[in-house]
């Protein structure tokens, strides 16, 4: 399974020529075999970036979010057991948000897609994708 940080789930959805080719590739063959997915918390943090004005989304958020699940992206929600992971997440940076998608990621298990150099960079995550190549 690819899981999606949330920015490569905007870029995704807005064409951004950000997200690299063999990305772009490994997430098709994912959405193609069911297997492409992405957190609720990134909703929510997708929602908050369009409530700060940070975020364009040119429809309504229920209306996308919808759209993109009946294309078969996957819905990940938060439960106890990665909830308790993320909070004790060793030498990681503090942002709950990616706290939550990384123990998410290592608690499906699944890959993670994403070009957060700081996410990147945490040796507690084997199955990684620099989502800028």
């Amino acid at each position: 399974m690819l899981l999606l940080d949330t920015h490569v789930l905007v870029w995704l959805t807005e064409g951004n020529p950000r997200l690299g080719p063999n990305s772009l590739q490994q997430i098709n063959r994912a959405l193609v075999e069911e297997q492409l997915a992405v957190t609720a918390i990134s909703f929510w943090e997708i929602a908050m970036l369009v409530e700060k004005q940070r975020l364009e989304i040119a429809m309504d958020l229920q209306v996308w979010r919808r759209d993109l699940l009946d294309h078969g992206i996957q819905e990940v929600f938060l439960h106890a057991r990665p909830a308790l992971v993320a909070g004790s997440l060793k030498n990681f940076h503090g942002d709950p948000a990616d706290r939550m998608i990384v123990a998410t990621a290592l608690d499906l298990p699944a890959t993670l897609v994403t070009a957060d150099q700081k996410i990147l960079d945490w040796p507690g995550l084997d199955t990684r994708i620099d989502a800028r190549h």
